[in-house]
């Protein structure tokens, strides 16, 4: 019932390949710096809102910040597999950019911008990676092999309708973090209403309620293999036939990593650190806070500033 919406204005689109779109933010034409979001959420979680939008306070900095949406997964999108979306979509999309870029990855659009990076290093000045997953068992909890064994139980809903619908991955978000809701929620009613905090959870849980379906041979590469097997701490993650590992990538990287998160636990990401070029900033907030927080701008946003200016 609250009466706030997001009411930014949509940037300008230079490339378009079936759902995905490039979105361009920045008035500089270089540096560039391509964001790879999530395929599971909108991709505005990085262009929130007024006063909350890393893309458009990184153009303000002086940066060109690109944002690929992914889009709602249609017809030929649902029999995609993480191939086809980086060797397919991302390539392309790279290639639509003059000259060398930063590439930055956020969850698991770090994930797919490190094999990104691997495949075309000679297009990157440097490699982001925020909140990015990489050794799933790390955390040593039995939330990532309860994940995996619900895949079986989705399967009629994969072959019925070629995806992994906005609820099922909501429930499984849910088993990271059981009792996080609610006590969100309780927070929630304690804020003025009418005030800039009540505000940013209104738009984050709107954003948060707004999903994307994942194609269903996405969603059994990332159960079975992520988060079942842990594929990328084994080293057995293939994309277009090629074995990703961070150390494959030698160029300079910033890992990113929210000491309270609880979607990517630190302990997941910071294998990652391993990469021969790493910087590791760990930051004082959760997954989300990190990139649309009230306290994101000092957290993350500025430290990722300074990494970009010494590429």
């Amino acid at each position: 019932r609250h009466p706030y919406t997001r009411q930014l204005a949509e940037p300008p689109i230079i490339w378009r390949e079936g759902a995905a779109r490039l979105l361009d933010y920045g008035q500089a034409r270089d540096p560039a710096v391509l964001f790879i979001p999530s395929l599971v959420n909108r991709a505005h979680v990085l262009d929130l809102d007024e006063g909350a939008s890393l893309m458009r306070w990184l153009a303000g900095q002086g940066f060109r910040p690109l944002l690929l949406d992914w889009g709602w997964p249609g017809a030929a999108e649902r029999r995609f597999t993480l191939t086809d979306h980086v060797a397919g979509r991302l390539d392309r999309a790279l290639a639509a950019v003059p000259g060398k870029l930063a590439l930055v990855g956020y969850c698991m659009g770090g994930l797919l911008a490190l094999a990104a990076a691997q495949r075309r290093p000679e297009k990157l000045r440097g490699l982001g990676l925020l909140a990015t997953p990489w050794d799933f068992h790390a955390a040593g909890t039995h939330q990532p092999r309860a994940i995996s064994a619900s895949l079986p139980g989705f399967e009629p809903m994969l072959e019925a309708h070629g995806a992994l619908s906005v609820d099922a991955l909501q429930t499984l978000f849910a088993m990271l973090d059981p009792f996080s809701i609610a006590e969100k929620f309780r927070a929630f009613a304690r804020l003025d209403q009418t005030g800039a905090r009540a505000q940013r959870f209104v738009v984050l849980e709107d954003w948060l309620n707004d999903g994307v379906p994942l194609a269903a041979p996405v969603a059994r590469e990332a159960l079975a293999g992520w988060y079942g097997r842990n594929d990328t701490a084994r080293g057995e993650w293939l994309v277009a036939g090629q074995a990703i590992r961070p150390r494959a990538y030698t160029g300079p990287a910033f890992i990113a990593v929210p000491r309270r998160d609880r979607i990517v636990p630190p302990a997941s990401s910071l294998p990652l650190a391993a990469m021969p070029g790493a910087r590791v900033h760990v930051a004082a907030t959760g997954h989300i806070g990190m990139v649309a927080g009230e306290n994101a701008e000092s957290a993350m946003w500025r430290p990722l500033r300074d990494w970009l200016r010494g590429l």
